[in-house]
């Protein structure tokens, strides 16, 4: 009897439940169909990227702005800031102007890119490499239990052995970072911190050219109770070797200089340097962003011990780069982050494989690249160079036979760098001095090189990558020329100076 009451009530649930169904889907159904009217229709097939044209990396020359001399008059005849009303000497910050009027461009009228020192494109073929890793190869490369960590684990350690060919290491040599800011955080405070725990190694050599994560890293340490000598360059911004030995004391744990500064392109002698540092048993680390990918580095062939590189300065992904570590003779750091120990136990945190393989192919490109890149960007740098230098009263800064030909740092006597970048707004270029911010200080950099405050403020910085083109290079000169020309005329100090005046002579009076 039990056993039939059971059964009834089984049955009757499953009658209510399918009851329950039925009028469930027969009120969504008509919501649904009402959605899929209301949806567009879609391709069958689903792609993620973009169709990938001769064009997408050209910039239509034909159609880019041109600009004239009524864009920067008002109807009083006063310079104003292109699409502004406000007169030029208005008591504002020239880039904070530049930056309330900036609008985004038309397709085909994007500004020429030429800011290869501050980050580079994607290459499509690094994209390429990484978009698997968005989806279906997602796992944990830490997870050593299952296919998923092995399939990534594997993919990182193919894309370490192409950051290790680059530069001539051991793959175990390099650890991944977020990016070279990282690396040389962690190569500088890690080495003060560890040997300058006895107290007999608390000095740390750099130079005064340094990037900022470099010497703001070294002040930290001075905070610390560490000493920092800061050795100045010479007018061509190369260190003089003889000041370096003399720098060098027998409790200085790490020399710092960087390969090729990001600047005025200047490449630091790093074999002799490495020697130098090797002899008296001192390590020397480098930040090689600039540097790897671009010119051939080797760091046994120069003494390395410790070298920061960036992925996003050779065509791969941001947040990512490494920091090459030397195992023989080995060097030793304090990790700067802790946790699960991963990278040798110098940077715990678990990567990310996309990121990992893209700047692996990226460094695979670069190295079977290097010689062609070299040999074009040479050609292209030479071409922007002879037509700069053609321009009266302009210099280039930095030593003209030993820069990477890829950054082009060029001063344009009587122009202000910031009201040259505003006439060139179909350009991407940076200015030496600190146009990122809201200080208008000259360039720190081209203050060491002994540049006085106006040679640095009329500065600007031309970047040449892959994919820049000839037709570029001579659409910016003759922009370039164009407005320099029409913005010296603007200026009263280029009248006197074309009428034979010393500007040294004159005596300003104060009003």
């Amino acid at each position: 009897m039990a056993n039939a009451a059971s059964s009834a009530l089984r049955q009757a649930s499953r009658l209510g439940l399918r009851q329950s169904i039925s009028s469930t889907s027969a009120r969504v159904a008509p919501a649904l169909s009402r959605v899929a009217a209301a949806a567009p229709t879609r391709a069958s097939r689903r792609g993620y990227v973009s169709e990938t044209k001769q064009q997408s990396a050209q910039v239509n020359i034909d159609t880019a702005i041109k600009l004239d001399k009524k864009d920067f008059m008002n109807d009083k005849g006063e310079l104003v800031m292109p699409g502004s009303a406000t007169p030029a000497n208005a008591t504002v910050s020239p880039m904070a102007e530049v930056l309330k009027e900036a609008t985004v461009l038309e397709e085909g009228q994007r500004p020429i890119y030429l800011d290869m020192q501050a980050t580079t494109p994607v290459d499509p073929r690094v994209l390429d490499a990484m978009l698997p890793y968005f989806m279906g190869v997602y796992g944990n490369p830490h997870s050593r239990t299952h296919a998923y960590g092995w399939e990534t684990e594997k993919a990182v350690e193919e894309a370490r052995e192409n950051v290790a060919k680059l530069i001539g290491a051991d793959p175990k040599e390099i650890i991944f970072t977020s990016g070279a800011t990282e690396s040389n955080n962690m190569s500088i405070k890690g080495v003060a911190r560890f040997f300058g725990r006895s107290g007999k190694k608390k000095h740390i050599v750099t130079s005064q050219t340094e990037h900022k994560c470099v010497l703001d890293s070294c002040r930290h340490l001075q905070d610390e109770g560490f000493e920092v000598t800061y050795l100045p360059v010479q007018n061509d911004g190369l260190i003089n070797l003889q000041e370096l030995e003399a720098a060098i004391r027998p409790e200085t744990a790490i020399v710092s200089i960087m390969a090729v500064n990001n600047e005025i392109g200047v490449i630091q002698p790093l074999e002799e340097i490495g020697k130098l540092c090797r002899s008296k048993k001192v390590f020397f680390h480098t930040d090689a962003a600039q540097a790897v990918g671009k010119i051939p580095m080797d760091v046994n062939a120069m003494n390395i011990d410790l070298m920061s590189i960036s992925s996003h300065k050779i065509y791969g992904p941001k947040g990512i780069g490494a920091c090459y570590v030397r195992r023989r003779p080995r060097v030793r750091l304090d990790p700067i982050i802790s946790g699960g120990g991963q990278e040798r136990g110098l940077r715990s945190g678990t990567l990310a494989p996309p990121l990992v393989v893209g700047f692996g192919e990226a460094c695979r490109i670069a190295q079977e690249e290097l010689p062609y890149d070299s040999k074009r960007i040479k050609y292209l740098s030479d071409r922007l160079l002879k037509g700069l230098l053609s321009l009266e009263h302009t210099t280039q800064n930095g030593a003209p036979d030993h820069f990477y030909p890829g950054c082009v740092n060029v001063s344009f006597a009587y122009v202000e760098g910031e009201s040259l970048l505003m006439a060139l707004k179909d350009i991407a270029l940076s200015s030496g001095s600190a146009c990122t911010s809201a200080s208008l200080e000259p360039s720190y950099v081209l203050r060491a090189l002994g540049n006085s405050d106006e040679s640095a403020h009329s500065s600007i910085r031309f970047g040449i990558g892959r994919f820049t083109t000839e037709a570029e290079v001579d659409y910016v000169l003759k922009a370039v020329q164009e407005r320099v020309t029409f913005l010296r005329e603007l200026s009263p100090l280029w009248e006197l100076v074309q009428e034979g005046i010393d500007l040294n002579t004159i005596e300003w009076s104060q009003h």
